[in-house]
């Protein structure tokens, strides 16, 4: 049965890398660590201590800083590589991931791949012939000698290049050698493995060229496989399914897209986002498991294609993975507190949550830094949120396992309000009405950029009468409205009178209702 040493690149977050690791080798397998150079010495220690003794795991020869681009990232390898070969005699295969991989299938799927078929996994592609290069340097990557990172030293980089150009200081390629090109994380036998590293030793003149091309990782193994490796034992394409922009960048997968990674044609998928808690912890129970009955669909790379590309026509947005509807859900509620005075309405939805158990969000389509859940991207920017809104709150429906949910909004959001009013859902609005002073509306101007400190008095006696006006406006605006369900609390009420309000609105109890009602501090500025 096939034993795999894995292969680990990584760089940051040291307890994420103590659980892959554990994760990995729980299934009988082992595991060999290159922890960048450019890291804490403190990480690696604490990687080091975790797994003191344990025999499924080693660490490269040697430690090394890796750039973006460079040789470093094969050197960084082959140390690693090195390691594993020496420290796991009964490995396989060796499987090369990241930090930022996750499995999509079982180990026992894995396992029954690998022993299936004995050939080698690397994407091994004509470099002059192929399209794999989309975009930059093609042929420039490898005739010029590259010695500076182009991220990083971008001057030297391209001054080294220019000149060379200039002068026509071109070199060949090994004439033995037919480049390939591919993705950097394959899945190689022991038998290709050793027969690269003694490649490596043997042969100094492609060691020198490789040196000093430019994004080697993308070359070096896909060439050298191919070179030692009859090319009916390699499949040329890669276990680990990822996806990369128009413009090169990784596309990053969030919670919602764990159906989506499962009907992949991968075992592996990179790269997942460092804040999908839910993913992770659901993919690390899929890969203990023992699960085989997958069903491969392996839409997810044409999926993207479409829906990215409806950009070039002029439909930039249109529906993304997790948009599959336009409704919150016909038997959920959706309770809308609105008011002026922003800390109001928090203070109210906290005592909703604390007394009554309706999870609450706050500002969240006004306010940047209102903290939300993983959301597969959509919770990032105020943008996201305004445009997909409906989808954003369905989103946190799921969240949270609830049929009902509290958001606070500010009374100019009326737009939105008729909106999500006329959904199917049960859309229920409490305007919180409340007094304001003088010194309250010359504080909320200068807060909105409508004053400054230095702003004349006359000017700001000038303003209070729009901005009361503004406040009556959208408080009458709201009940010309209509709205279905609608009611309001007033600050000049007694407690009874908007405990009543409350308890019809939310359908809670009297004493649920006064308790909410008589909220501490509800109204103090």
């Amino acid at each position: 049965m096939a034993k795999i040493a894995f292969i680990l690149l990584c760089h940051k977050d040291p307890d994420a890398i103590i659980q892959q690791t554990e994760r990995l080798t729980a299934a009988g397998d082992y595991l060999a660590i290159h922890f960048d150079a450019r890291a804490s010495d403190e990480a690696f220690e604490k990687i080091k201590a975790a797994f003191a003794g344990n025999a499924s795991v080693t660490f490269a020869t040697q430690r090394i800083k890796c750039g973006w681009g460079e040789w470093s990232l094969v050197q960084a390898t082959l140390h690693a590589v090195e390691a594993a070969v020496q420290a796991f005699p009964r490995a396989t295969h060796f499987y090369m991931v990241s930090g930022d991989c996750m499995p999509i299938k079982s180990a026992t799927h894995l396992h029954r791949l690998l022993d299936a078929d004995h050939v080698d996994y690397i994407e091994s592609f004509d470099y002059f012939e192929s399209d794999w290069i989309k975009t930059g340097f093609r042929e420039e990557r490898l005739i010029y000698r590259h010695w500076f990172n182009e991220r990083t030293n971008k001057k030297w980089f391209y001054a080294s290049f220019n000149l060379q150009k200039r002068l026509g200081l071109t070199r060949e390629i090994p004439k033995d050698l037919a480049m390939m090109i591919g993705s950097q994380w394959w899945c190689l036998r022991r038998r290709t493995i050793e027969a690269l590293l003694d490649f490596t030793r043997k042969r100094q003149d492609v060691m020198r060229f490789f040196r000093t091309t430019w994004i080697p990782d993308e070359t070096f193994f896909q060439t050298l496989v191919r070179h030692l490796v009859p090319a009916k034992e390699i499949r040329s394409r890669t276990l680990t399914f990822l996806m990369f922009t128009d413009y090169g960048m990784p596309v990053t997968f969030y919670n919602d897209h764990y159906d989506l990674l499962l009907g992949q044609d991968a075992v592996f998928a990179r790269k997942i986002s460092p804040e999908a808690d839910d993913l992770k912890a659901r993919l690390g129970q899929l890969y203990a498991g023992g699960r085989e009955d997958f069903v491969i669909s392996n839409e997810g790379r044409n999926l993207f294609g479409f829906l990215t590309g409806r950009g070039r026509i002029g439909r930039r947005f249109g529906a993304r993975f997790w948009e599959q509807g336009t409704t919150l859900g016909r038997d959920r509620t959706l309770f809308i507190l609105t008011c002026k005075k922003w800390h109001v309405a928090k203070r109210l939805a906290a005592s909703i949550t604390q007394n009554i158990g309706i999870p609450a969000v706050e500002f969240l389509f006004d306010e940047e830094e209102t903290p939300l859940p993983d959301l597969g991207g959509v919770q990032t920017t105020l943008d996201k949120r305004n445009r997909h809104r409906r989808a954003l709150i369905r989103l946190l429906f799921d969240h949270y396992g609830s049929d009902q949910l509290v958001i606070c909004l500010d009374p100019k959001n009326y737009d939105l309000m008729q909106d999500l009013a006329q959904d199917r859902a049960t859309v229920k609005i409490l305007e919180i009405s409340c007094e304001f002073s003088d010194d309250y509306l010359e504080g909320h101007a200068k807060r909105v950029g409508l004053a400054h400190d230095e702003s004349p008095a006359q000017t700001i006696t000038a303003l209070l009468p729009t901005l009361k006006n503004d406040v009556a406006f959208e408080s009458e605006r709201m009940r010309d409205a209509h709205f279905p369900h609608f009611a309001r609390v007033l600050e000049t009420t007694s407690v009874a009178e908007n405990a009543a309000v409350l308890r019809r609105l939310l359908d809670v109890s009297d004493a649920a209702a006064h308790s909410l009602a008589e909220t501490p501090h509800l109204f103090v500025d």
